[in-house]
């Protein structure tokens, strides 16, 4: 078992008889007639259709757990205080009880608390939201490197990383194809913002999973095609890594058979709708 205990997620606890619906008309994924022990990945946003926050909502026997960055746990609690309006609703932050940790590579047979399947991509296992002096266990120093490693392969992107909040647009940072929305539910903040991309298919950019044919350069270095800029290296792992790249200039140099360098190493591209742009055929030759 592969294990990885989340440091960097904090919990806030959603109760009350009204959160059911409250959350449901805020975040960007139904909340609907969710099975206890169940999880939904979803977003909330600006009213411009940036996304502010992004995280996972779990159902329990008396409300909701939402997993979310421990950093902006204090600031998501303040915003849907805000907008609680006469909601019958009870919001509190229990980043300081409760944990977050990751397994995968293996079956999840028990859990020291709420366990669920990450719903953004099957290979990335179960998370789960333990009481802090439970959640030692999922303590491994190997774990984070290890985690970032698993992240990036699958081609997940990750907030405050691979893409800014308050800056990207949902379709930026694939949470369409993370199954991050619901686009058959109801209006929730920035809705229509959402509803026009998708159905007029205009996402300008994408997070792509990139492969190095030599040495990977640094987090930051641009990806470039014959000096036209199609976007920045956000995340690496050995040779595998992560970029948010403007899909409009990567066709443009697709249909040209341009090849893809950063730092003018080769890279071959694979974006999430599993389509790949492979280099020249001589480039395993040049960089193996």
């Amino acid at each position: 078992m592969t294990r990885c205990l989340l440091a960097d997620r904090g919990v806030i606890a959603v109760s009350g008889e009204d959160a059911e619906s409250f959350l449901n008309r805020m975040f960007t994924n139904s909340v609907l007639d969710m099975p206890p022990g169940s999880a939904r990945f979803a977003g909330l946003l600006s009213p411009q259709g940036k996304l502010l926050f992004d995280f996972f909502v779990v159902k329990q026997a008396d409300g909701f757990l939402v997993d979310c960055v421990r950093a902006q746990a204090a600031e998501l609690a303040k915003k849907l205080m805000m907008f609680r309006l006469r909601a019958k609703v009870v919001i509190t932050d229990r980043s300081d009880e409760l944990a977050v940790a990751a397994v995968w590579d293996s079956v999840l047979m028990e859990a020291p608390g709420p366990a669920f399947r990450d719903p953004r991509h099957n290979a990335l296992g179960y998370r789960i939201v333990a009481p802090v002096a439970a959640a030692h266990i999922f303590d491994d120093p190997d774990g984070p490197a290890a985690y970032e490693v698993h992240r990036i392969a699958c081609g997940v992107p990750k907030g405050g990383v691979d893409f800014p909040y308050g800056d990207t647009f949902v379709h930026d940072a694939n949470m369409d194809l993370l199954h991050g929305v619901d686009f058959g539910k109801g209006c929730y903040v920035g809705q229509e913002v959402v509803s026009r991309v998708h159905h007029r298919n205009t996402a300008r950019k994408r997070v792509v999973r990139l492969n190095f044919y030599g040495d990977a350069p640094a987090v930051g270095a641009t990806v470039e095609a014959a000096g036209t800029v199609l976007g920045a290296l956000t995340s690496l792992a050995g040779r595998e890594g992560l970029a948010t790249l403007r899909i409009d200039r990567l066709a443009d140099a697709e249909a040209a058979r341009t090849p893809i360098t950063v730092n003018e190493t080769l890279v071959s591209i694979s974006l999430p709708s599993h389509s790949v742009i492979e280099p020249p055929a001589y480039a395993e030759d040049l960089y193996d």
